[in-house]
């Protein structure tokens, strides 16, 4: 065997295996390290009042209604699906955590709260958007892109709460009350 013939050795240092921007993963791998950052930052400037914190948890659990109900048609990673929310938009779970993220905002009754959680939505969920269209894309192929082109067979399916549960959704909705009961804590402890 000549030298032409041999192969190296395979990368092993970790990527993804789905051909995206170098820039994407690095984002993607400070997701959570951030939100942390934000969550803390957000809860640290909130000056929420009853007002807001009613207003703001009205849009939280439209967002949480939304995220819930699309959950419950989705077995993630495992198929492309076209049911309930699926129907109207590419990407209801991240429509859900935009609206919870906007109702936490309007809670907090300040500006630069506002400011920190649209930054980190506008960021964060269209990186996440971008990676999770290209895996389902290398993953599925053509039935992900009759999905994306709006030209996929609708898929017949009811919700399923066993499916909301396995994809973690009512933490989701735990992780939401909890935030409102801090901030209800802030106004009772006079911010």
């Amino acid at each position: 065997m000549t030298s032409s013939n041999v192969r190296p050795p395979p990368e092993t240092t970790t990527h993804t295996p789905v051909p995206v921007s170098p820039w994407l993963i690095r984002v993607a791998r400070i997701r959570v390290t951030a939100g942390f950052a934000v969550a803390l930052a957000a809860f640290w400037f909130a000056r929420p009042s009853w007002v807001s914190l009613g207003v703001g948890a009205v849009v939280g659990v439209v967002g949480e209604a939304i995220r819930f109900w699309a959950s419950g048609h989705l077995e993630k990673g495992l198929e492309v699906t076209s049911s309930g929310p699926y129907r109207l938009s590419r990407h209801p779970l991240y429509v859900g955590s935009s609206l919870l993220g906007l109702g936490f905002a309007l809670a907090s009754r300040q500006p630069l709260v506002v400011a920190l959680v649209v930054v980190y939505l506008g960021v964060w969920l269209s990186v996440a958007a971008r990676l999770e269209e290209a895996t389902l894309r290398s993953k599925f192929g053509d039935a992900y892109d009759q999905y994306a082109g709006g030209t996929a067979t609708p898929t017949a399916r009811s919700f399923s709460l066993a499916r909301a549960r396995r994809n973690g959704e009512p933490q989701a909705v735990l992780g939401l009350l909890a935030a409102l009961a801090l901030l209800a804590v802030k106004i009772l402890a006079g911010n």
